[in-house]
């Protein structure tokens, strides 16, 4: 009979001073130190909380919040199956966001908030439009759980509208920046293949870090996106194609560190690209920008925004129509009108009657 350990995906080791840590590592999830001695009641209910998602616990035991409040409604929907069910990159922003949130108003009383005060704590993020969206966000998703536990009858945050986003986002890569990074990193090296399967598939970062030659087949890549579980099935470019097979992989991905080893985080990748981008000269062109160069490009050789959604995976027109608002207008418009120069109106049928 195999032995099991006492607490699963928890390691040990040191911290600056010497001292002993224990960190629980689950695989696609950060990195936590779990609080207490080792084999404690405190160290067993610190272990929970992380492995279940739930908040910390305080050093004297688990500290429960009084019910009704925000606080105790944050933490019946970070155990919920709702929390459980989103990627981990959307958790750990949801959770962050939470937390946040549970320590202005955590003792407040569910019940006693009205559209007023939801109006109020999101123009106090007008200046962050970004953060004051995911925010009405967050907050409609505690009231949805609030009516349902029967904490309240109403939704304090129906009829607020989220703030409008400043820009266009992300920084969308030109054909200049393209060329420049292209001329410094050569084919066959770990930059120049990142940097084309980002163009190329306009997947996210989280996406890009774990697809492998077992997921090409027939010259199709098979992508299940981990932010939205959407399943694409995306037609490798030929670019692509000479760019993968020119570069050495011994890997199950075919993107590794400079250890040799797959990349753990969306994160490090992102960090990477902007390293890379800053050795060929460039600055703020971040990897998601690459995703917007593709459905730029997309958009410029006459794809329609169903046709780019079918390669980026977006939900909605609209965030298509965001992600392609670099397009050239000029190219685009001078396409429009040589299509209208081989147009040739019919003619009008005419219809004659006959009078009885």
């Amino acid at each position: 009979m195999a032995i099991t350990k006492p607490y699963r995906h928890c390691y040990k080791s040191k911290d600056r001073q010497g001292r002993d840590r224990w960190l629980l590592r689950v695989p696609g999830r950060k990195a936590k130190t779990i609080k207490g001695r080792y084999g404690t009641p405190e160290f067993a209910a610190n272990y929970r909380a992380a492995m279940e998602g739930s908040e910390a616990v305080e050093k004297k035991g688990l500290s429960i919040p009084r019910r009704g409040t925000i606080a105790a409604l944050s933490r019946t929907y970070l155990g919920s199956a709702a929390f459980v069910e989103l990627s981990s990159a959307t958790q750990r922003a949801r959770r962050h966001l939470i937390e946040q949130f549970v320590s202005e108003h955590g003792d407040k009383d569910v019940a006693g908030l009205e559209q007023r005060h939801v109006k109020a704590i999101i123009e106090a993020k007008r200046a962050t439009p970004g953060s004051a969206r995911n925010l009405l966000t967050m907050l409609r998703v505690l009231m949805a759980l609030a009516i349902e536990e029967g904490v309240r009858a109403d939704d304090p945050t129906v009829g607020i509208k989220r703030p409008k986003l400043r820009g266009d986002g992300w920084h969308t890569w030109s054909e200049d920046e393209i060329a420049q990074y292209e001329a410094k990193h050569p084919i066959g090296s770990q930059a120049r293949l990142g940097f084309a399967l980002a163009l190329c598939t306009g997947q996210r970062s989280a996406d890009l870090i774990r697809m492998g030659r077992q997921h090409v087949r027939n010259g199709v890549v098979s992508v299940q996106q981990q932010k939205t579980g959407t399943s694409l099935a995306i037609p490798l470019h030929p670019s692509l194609t000479a760019i993968i097979d020119a570069t050495r992989s011994d890997h199950l991905t075919f993107l590794v560190t400079h250890h040799g080893k797959p990349y753990r985080s969306a994160n490090s990748f992102g960090h990477r690209i902007r390293l890379w981008a800053r050795e060929a000269g460039l600055t703020g062109c971040p990897l998601h920008g690459l995703r917007k160069a593709c459905c730029r490009r997309l958009a410029e050789a006459g794809c329609t925004p169903s046709e780019i959604k079918a390669i980026s995976g977006h939900k909605t027109l609209s965030e298509v129509e965001r992600y392609t608002r670099a397009a050239d207008q000029k190219l685009m418009a001078g396409r429009a009108i040589a299509r209208t120069e081989s147009y040739t109106r019919p003619d009008p049928i005419l219809h004659t009657e006959k009078k009885a």
